[in-house]
Formats: structure tokens, C-alpha cells, sequence
């Protein structure tokens, strides 16, 4: 690839810096929009995705530029990203400007798939002793309950903070899935809880389990 643009040099060594700090499931990129391809300049964590440098700018990244998305927003965070090694990334993108021009992009992916799997293993776990002590396992159960649920919609949409009415009908039922493998439906109002950030009734989420029980 050609040298990287000499305006984007201050941004170089927030790459290493980025991947250091944040760790290995943490791949940073930037890129140098210059160029037609908006080939990557500085890596940090490459094998989160599976590209090297040069490799040019893609997916949902690259509709950003085609968009005009840099001309209203300073950053994009918590998009989904799809990489042929790891599978579905979080994904969060700063976009780098020059007066009025797009000159660069500083991108993070951040693979979950590892940390999705210790949440689920530690509600199954929940769920398992969720009938011992009542008398002091319960509140700290119905604490935690809400984030369970608002991980478990994370994962299926891959974005955090989705509002209820933007999610279909299959990411519900898959939602509901997931969290009755996990074992959450054996919490006290598990039910209510779901329906609340799914935006349905409570007679919708008993009829998507009932089908999975089916």
C-alpha cells in the first residue's frame, strides 16, 4: 500500500496504544480514506477479523462513507460487524476529518463471543441453585435480572441500547430462547422483565416459550 497519509500520524499511535490497553479480543484499525480503498494503515489485534494491512475498508464501514454518516456524527459505537474468522463483532468507528473532508477512520471490533458464553454459563448456573436459600438468594437474583435480559437482546441484534419496537418477531423468539436455555425463566418475574424490554405482553413471551417447549 502507499504511505500513510502525514495527516493521520497523530493517530498512529493511539493503534498500539488502543490494543494494549484494551486487550486481545480488541482489534483496532486505522484507516487511511485518501485512497480509493481505504486501506488499513496501522493494526493492533489483526486476527479479531482477520485482515492485514492494506486491507481495504468494508461492510458496515464503509456504507458510513457512501452514506455521508461522517458528515452528521463525530463516532458510530456498538454496530455489528461479521468477520470470517470470528463470526458477529461489536464494532465502533471514529471518523477523522480534515476541514470539511473525510480523511480516516479509527475502527474497534471487539469479539464477545467468549464473555456471551460466561454469561449464559453463569445464569445456567443461577438457575441451578435457584432453589436454595430464598431467603437471601432472591433480591440479588432480581437485581441482576434486567441486565441478563438486556445482554441477551444485545446479542441477538448485536447492538446495545436498541429500542423495543425496532426488534421483529424472529429476534423476540430468539431472544426468549436463548435466555430459557440459560435457565432465567426459573427467576422470580423473569417473565415481566422480558416482556418490559421486549415491548410485547407477558402472554406473548408464554406462548414463544410454550413453543420451545412444544
Amino acid at each position: 500500500m502507499k504511505h500513510m497519509d502525514r495527516r493521520l500520524e497523530p493517530y498512529r499511535a493511539l493503534v498500539p496504544f488502543l490494543g494494549q490497553a484494551l486487550g486481545p479480543d480488541y482489534e483496532v484499525a486505522l484507516h487511511d480514506l485518501t485512497g480509493e480503498t481505504g486501506a488499513v494503515a496501522a493494526l493492533a489485534n489483526g486476527g479479531v477479523t482477520g485482515q492485514s494491512l492494506g486491507a481495504p475498508l468494508c461492510g458496515m464501514a464503509r456504507r458510513f462513507v457512501q452514506d455521508g454518516l461522517w458528515r452528521t456524527r463525530e463516532f458510530v459505537t456498538g454496530y455489528q460487524a461479521e468477520s470470517a474468522a470470528k463470526g458477529r463483532l461489536r464494532a465502533s468507528a471514529l471518523f477523522i476529518r480534515d476541514g470539511e473532508a473525510l480523511i480516516g477512520m479509527l475502527c474497534i471490533y471487539f469479539d464477545a463471543a467468549k464473555y456471551s458464553r460466561m454469561a449464559r454459563e453463569l445464569l445456567a448456573l443461577c438457575g441451578l441453585h435457584g432453589e436454595g436459600d430464598r431467603g437471601t438468594g432472591a433480591e440479588a437474583l432480581t437485581a441482576a435480572l434486567p441486565d441478563a435480559v438486556r445482554t441477551a437482546v444485545e446479542e441477538v441484534t448485536g447492538r446495545a441500547g436498541l429500542p423495543s419496537e425496532r426488534l421483529t418477531m424472529k429476534e423476540k423468539i430468539r431472544i426468549v430462547e436463548n435466555l430459557h436455555r440459560a435457565g432465567l425463566f426459573s427467576m422470580k418475574g423473569a417473565v415481566s422483565e422480558v416482556a418490559a424490554q421486549m415491548g410485547a405482553s407477558e402472554a406473548t413471551v408464554y406462548r414463544y416459550l410454550s413453543k420451545l417447549k412444544g
